[in-house]
């Protein structure tokens, strides 16, 4: 069985959050941080040898206060980010054992991943050398200029929104984060700096639900649709004290915005 790390960069000031009390991973949701949802479905996977998160060093004392118990009932390690979130990972990288064969990186404030998401980017790994959730875009794309005139619309097709987990061979992500100073400017994702070395990422279909916590507004959101996934069939494996099993997204029902916010 292949062996995969899975790390966490959670090391983001959280700007737009809105909240001046407190980083968006640390809000909670349904009762629990927002970042033990996105670390959750990666623990009890036999596959996932290794856990890492990264986190602001101003926030060690707050998250060893807080969280001490569950990082330690999940085996989770714990190491300081940097700055910006390339600094985060690289430093993550070199925590990683030398047992793992692959790396994959999930974002803290995404909390709607299901185990189903994660086979299958872990598979299209293990082909592909690299892979990630996306969702194609539906939406009409207009450029806006400075004055915020239309300039042109652009066409959709072939056009995704990426999501997290990324998953790449580990030597392919160590060698992009070494070659990282080519770009010029800060990568926004991880697939960006290893197709800057000349290898493809495949893409594995993602779900609209696998949202990223950026505002409040989308911890509402959350919220939302948790519960629903909770009216699906639970997995028949072991659980620990802070599991809500996540189910399939095949298994969902077909909703309709009324199921999120009311009629």
């Amino acid at each position: 069985m292949s062996r995969f790390a899975v790390i966490i960069p959670a090391a983001g000031k959280s700007l737009r959050f809105g909240d001046p009390k407190q980083k968006k991973i640390y809000s909670e949701l349904e009762g629990r941080a927002l970042w033990l949802h996105a670390v959750e479905p990666f623990v009890n996977r036999d596959d996932v040898k290794q856990i890492i998160m990264a986190i602001a060093a101003e926030d060690r004392e707050l998250f060893e206060r807080r969280y001490k118990a569950s990082v330690a009932f999940m085996n989770i390690q714990v190491v300081d980010g940097g700055a910006e979130r390339q600094d985060t990972v690289a430093r993550a990288l070199e925590h990683v054992d030398d047992s793992c064969e692959y790396i994959a990186i999930h974002d803290a404030a995404r909390p709607c991943l299901c185990h189903a998401m994660i086979d299958a980017v872990f598979a299209a790994a293990r082909t592909h050398g690299a892979a990630l959730l996306a969702v194609p875009i539906a939406d009409t794309i207009k450029r806006v200029g400075a004055d915020r005139l239309t300039t042109e619309t652009l066409p959709r097709e072939g056009l995704y929104f990426a999501q997290t987990p990324q998953v790449f061979r580990k030597n392919l992500l160590i060698r992009g984060y070494a070659e990282r100073s080519r770009l010029g400017t800060p990568a926004t994702d991880d697939c960006q700096l290893v197709e800057a070395t000349g290898h493809s990422c495949v893409v594995v279909d993602g779900s609209p639900f696998n949202i990223k916590i950026t505002t409040q507004e989308d911890l509402k959101l959350a919220a939302a649709i948790l519960p629903l996934l909770e009216k699906t069939p639970k997995r028949e494996t072991s659980s620990h004290p802070f599991s809500d099993e996540s189910p399939s997204w095949a298994d969902l029902p077909k909703l309709k915005p009324s199921d999120l916010f009311g009629s």
